[in-house]
């Protein structure tokens, strides 16, 4: 890219999806109320909102670089999932979501003040994730891998049980593993090259 791209996130996964990539960034997050939105709002809009304003806050401070941000969140039985504060927070989650079919859906915005652009899209995968066992899920609450993740989840999660790379609970039915991770690929490639 000829301009300087900056990923207003810290989240690991984001960054290391864009990195495989072959993108160079920095990194500047973007500390936004995620909790604070218009509750009318459908789930695909609610994701999209607060990517754009992730990307704006950024770019605010950095009004000569590109700036991407993306927001995921889980939408299941007409409510929306973000991330889980606490243990009891995220058990309660995932009993909620065993068993049954669910949004995740990626809100993705990319902004450039000294040009004018703002371009904002999603993406949507529909993932399931099967019943849980009590021991599994509480091996799950332990191992912390439900910290930072909508829904409590991550489909890229290490097996508590076998440590292998295979998550034991989640299997894509439709869309871009990518965006269930966290960040589109395909998606953020297509809006970056209409900016770069």
């Amino acid at each position: 890219m000829k301009h300087r791209l900056i990923l207003a996130s810290r989240s690991p996964r984001r960054v290391e999806l864009l990195r495989d990539a072959g993108f160079e960034f920095e990194i500047d997050p973007a500390d936004v109320d995620e909790e604070n939105y218009p509750h009318s709002l459908a789930p695909h809009d609610i994701a999209r909102l607060l990517a754009q304003r992730k990307a704006a806050r950024v770019a605010d401070r950095q009004p000569d670089s590109i700036v991407l941000a993306a927001d995921t969140i889980v939408a299941a039985h007409g409510r929306l999932f973000g991330k889980a504060e606490t243990p009891d927070d995220a058990r309660a989650m995932l009993r909620e979501l065993a068993g049954h079919d669910q949004q995740v859906i990626t809100g993705v915005a990319v902004v450039d003040h000294s040009r004018n652009i703002e371009l904002i899209d999603h993406a949507t995968s529909i993932v399931h994730m099967r019943p849980m066992s009590h021991d599994e899920l509480e091996s799950y609450i332990a191992s912390d891998q439900w910290r930072g993740k909508a829904g409590a989840y991550g489909i890229q999660d290490v097996d508590p049980h076998s440590n292998s790379f295979v998550d034991p609970f989640v299997k894509i039915i439709d869309g871009d593993y990518s965006n269930v991770v966290g960040l589109p690929i395909d998606l953020v490639k297509r809006m970056l090259a209409r900016v770069s």
